[in-house]
């Protein structure tokens, strides 16, 4: 079992010790965030049509499709990009996209959706890892494979240690390595 802390690792959201909640706790607490992160669409519906702007960010750099598409909420992520939500914002700190997120977690559903929402496999985060990248250090073959078919260029990206996504791949998953191999 995880703590809420090891739940979310953008930042510590986890419950304070004290009886006191700090401002920037309530306000997660009380924002489409906590929503999007809990897959609560209702919540995320109300808080869109009372005029919030899906893209507000958290304290940490977060918007709500940040915490859906990490945690595999695709009714949220779905609500989130049909009301204008950015498939491409970046986090202040790490510059992680949506995409990075969904493609590390390993939810196929949603790296479908940012792509057919344009969300870009380019974007790299501040390490210059793609979300292929970071779909292959987790092996997760079916949403590489999207990717590539998103654009192929993706695996000569080298992040900022000098490493393809195919460096990522463990030596026993020989069908990922062959598929991320450059052509």
């Amino acid at each position: 079992m995880t703590t809420p802390k090891d739940d979310h690792h953008c930042c510590d959201h986890s419950q304070s010790s004290s009886v006191t909640q700090t401002l920037d706790e309530l306000a997660f607490e009380r924002g489409v965030w906590s929503a999007a992160l809990n897959g609560e669409t209702a919540k995320v519906i109300k808080f869109i049509e009372g005029g919030g702007d899906p893209d507000t960010v958290d304290n940490a750099g977060y918007t709500a499709l940040h915490y859906s598409s990490r945690n595999g909420h695709v009714e949220v992520v779905s609500v989130l990009l049909q009301n204008r939500a950015n498939p491409n914002c970046t986090t202040r700190s790490g510059g992680v996209t949506p995409l990075h997120r969904a493609a590390y977690s390993g939810h196929t559903d949603i790296v479908k959706l940012l792509l057919k929402a344009k969300a870009s496999p380019l974007l790299c985060d501040e390490d210059a890892k793609s979300p292929l990248h970071k779909s292959a250090e987790r092996g997760h073959m079916e949403i590489c494979k999207l990717l590539v078919a998103a654009d192929r260029t993706l695996v000569t990206l080298k992040d900022k240690r000098g490493k393809l996504p195919v460096d990522y791949v463990m030596e026993s998953n020989v069908s990922l390595k062959t598929l991320l191999q450059e052509s």
